[in-house]
């Protein structure tokens, strides 16, 4: 897999043990949502210029192995779950094959800090089925 996002480890990034800061992975994992948009035709200008902004509600990280200072971190981005108005987004965090953290984040599409569901051409650039109870009129749970 390419990742859609990768830089060095710069050293503010580290701890004294001199590997990467636990809080440094989401940075990673924001930075290459980010390039993930946007390779999907969807950089976050044109989102945010149609009204629509995703917010994160829920982040976890799971640490495999350590980076370091020096080494270079690349980001793989999968969609794990994509809801109504929810998209959770499976990180991989890795310094060539070696994976060093995993990261799921939850993000909700709003619109005026409401939230609101994903409109019809992101889901299908995502990827995503109409969301439950659509054909029907009816609403899924975000």
């Amino acid at each position: 897999m390419t990742a859609v996002w990768s830089a060095p480890v710069r050293f503010v990034e580290c701890d004294q043990q001199g590997i990467v800061f636990n809080a440094h992975y989401l940075v990673y994992a924001d930075e290459a949502v980010n390039a993930w948009w946007a390779a999907r035709g969807l950089p976050w200008q044109d989102l945010t210029g149609r009204g629509l902004e995703y917010v994160v509600v829920a982040s976890a990280q799971q640490w495999r192995s350590p980076a370091r200072y020096g080494d270079t971190v690349e980001v793989d981005v999968e969609p794990d779950r994509i809801g109504r108005s929810s998209l959770t987004l499976r990180f991989a965090i890795r310094v060539g094959e070696r994976v060093c953290c995993e990261v799921a984040t939850t993000y909700v599409c709003t619109v005026g800090g409401a939230s609101a569901p994903w409109p019809d051409d992101v889901r299908e650039l995502l990827g995503a089925p109409e969301p439950d109870g659509a054909a029907q009129g009816g609403s899924a749970p975000g």
